[in-house]
């Protein structure tokens, strides 16, 4: 209820009660059929004690329910919280439901203002090259930031795909990585944000806003210190970021209040992100493989960039203009584009570039040259691109290979794993040494399980080569050979010998020699011609 007083004397009580009653009268006579009297307001008086004889004049008109909603809008947050009991008690409501209707009041009343957070950006008046505004947003870059040319041309062809984000069918993440502070991330990341369209700024969201917020404006998200914002526990968050990546993909569902029930509602994701963080290509595999990484350095003394804040004026205006007027002009030529893709890089990595490989070609000039450079410098070195699963498997191939051997226990194995410093595996679980249960439940999604096996004359819990011929041929680039004993297995190897009597032919006729009974290795190779023969002695 809205309660409006005020004392007065009694002279005016009365002739506020005339005027009351000339308004009723009015209100009757002038309504048509098609209009509503006007409501009857009551005046409750109460007489105040002391001072003169004043009284108290309570104005009390029936107030509806839409009424009191944005009355409890338009309150602070401190003030609605002051107040939010006794509302609901009124409105003979759930606190909780109390909360959604006024949650939706606000939000449908910032919607009918027409109100948007974005500036709007006016096309540039004149026709733009594309591989000359390209150029002008690399220069730009590495105006203000020590980086790779590669690096620089990216960003540049990044920039340039989120004004195409209706017609591109990938969101590349941009992740800005360095290796300690003062590299200049958050730098290329406030350059980033000046650039692209719709730029949104995030330092602490909860997933419930970021999914709504994307469904509405379909901003470019930027990031900064992304370590500490998708940490382990935000499985939401990344779950967010991840679907964002692929238009036929990027929906979530919620449930959402309709009335006094919910509904669910499915919620459109796609978009682009721009994150910058330290050590950020340390994020779950999910992120980092749907991104394309951008490395930074510290800059050495002699090198020399502009403080950003001393740009011109207009410098970012500008480029921002002559982007989205070459926007306008080519989207249905980017749309139609289909890039050759290089084959050194990933089936994820092609689907990261494409969308930069089009701007490149619709672009002309060098840039369909200088795109394929920076990706194969970025995302096209296997190993950098590899899974942690598949590095993993990668070194137990070598350890298999160097040992000469078809057993390996689980002991064996995790010494050979962690005597390599540059390896991940010594300080695998935050700073320390894989463990053995670590190391299985990491096989076993690849199909691969210890089992008992005879090493020597002791039986042990490992593994033998033959149960990752699988994993091998479908999770590493190069195809598992057996392996051939080039030389003797060291005398302090401290490994225990293969024992069995499989033979695994390669070749039809092969030749077989004998091994050296001194030598400490119970396999020996033989070749004829291409072939070759394992044999377990």
């Amino acid at each position: 209820m809205n309660n409006a007083s005020d004392k007065v004397d009694l002279a005016l009580l009365d002739q506020l009660h005339v005027e009351q009653n000339h308004r009723n009268e009015a209100g009757t006579s002038a309504h048509d059929g098609d209009r509503e009297p006007n409501p009857a307001i009551e005046l409750t008086v109460e007489v105040v004690p002391g001072d003169g004889g004043g009284v108290t004049i309570a104005s009390d008109q029936a107030e509806t329910d839409d009424q009191a909603l944005l009355r409890l809008a338009a309150l602070t947050p401190v003030e609605y919280d002051r107040v939010r009991k006794d509302e609901a008690r009124q409105l003979g409501v759930k606190l909780s439901t109390l909360d959604d209707l006024v949650t939706k009041a606000r939000a449908d009343e910032f919607a009918d203002a027409g109100s948007d957070p974005f500036p709007k950006v006016t096309p540039w008046a004149a026709p733009v090259d594309g591989d000359v505004l390209l150029d002008d947003i690399t220069r730009t870059v590495r105006r203000f930031v020590v980086c790779d040319s590669e690096v620089a041309q990216s960003a540049a062809l990044w920039i340039m795909a989120a004004w195409f984000v209706d017609q591109i069918s990938a969101c590349p993440i941009a992740l800005i990585n360095a290796p300690e502070k003062a590299c200049g991330k958050t730098q290329l990341l406030t350059i980033i944000g000046r650039l692209v369209p719709r730029p949104a700024q995030l330092s602490n969201i909860s997933s419930s806003v970021l999914f709504r917020m994307i469904e509405k404006y379909q901003p470019t998200l930027l990031v900064d210190e992304i370590e500490t914002v998708l940490t382990q526990e935000a499985v939401d968050l990344r779950g967010l970021f991840n679907a964002g990546h692929t238009r036929d993909s990027a929906y979530v569902w919620r449930s959402v209040p309709v009335g006094d029930d919910f509904e669910p509602k499915r919620f459109a994701v796609f978009g682009m992100k721009a994150i910058a963080g330290i050590n950020a290509d340390r994020l779950a595999e999910t992120v980092t493989s749907r991104s394309i990484v951008m490395p930074l350095r510290r800059k050495l003394p002699h090198e020399k960039v502009e403080r950003l804040r001393y740009a011109e004026h207009g410098l970012f205006n500008e480029l921002c203009a002559k982007a989205a007027r070459w926007a306008e002009d080519n989207a249905e030529a980017v749309r139609c584009a289909r890039p050759t893709l290089p084959d050194a890089l990933s089936d994820r990595a092609q689907d990261n570039w494409e969308p930069l490989f089009s701007i490149a070609e619709v672009a002309k000039g060098e840039w369909p040259v200088l795109a394929r450079a920076a990706a194969l410098k970025l995302s096209g070195n296997p190993e950098l691109s590899q899974s942690a699963g598949a590095e993993l498997l990668a070194d137990i191939k070598a350890i298999f290979d160097a040992k000469c051997v078809r057993r390996l226990s689980i002991t064996d194995l995790l010494r050979a794993l962690l005597s390599d410093e540059e390896k991940p595996w010594a300080t695998w679980n935050h700073g320390k040494p894989l463990s053995p249960r670590q190391l299985g439940k990491k096989l076993s999604e690849y199909g691969v399980r210890s089992k008992a096996i005879r090493i020597g004359y002791e039986v042990q819990k490992g593994y033998e080569r033959d149960q990752f011929a699988d994993a091998f041929s479908r999770y590493l680039s190069d195809a598992p050979s057996a392996a051939v004993t080039g030389l003797q297995t060291a005398a302090d190897a401290d490994l225990g010998v293969t024992q069995g009597d499989c033979v695994t032919v390669t070749q039809k006729e092969p030749v077989t020699q004998e091994a050296n009974a001194d030598a400490g290795c119970n396999r020996v190779t033989g070749q004829a011609g291409e072939g070759r023969q394992e044999k377990d002695l």
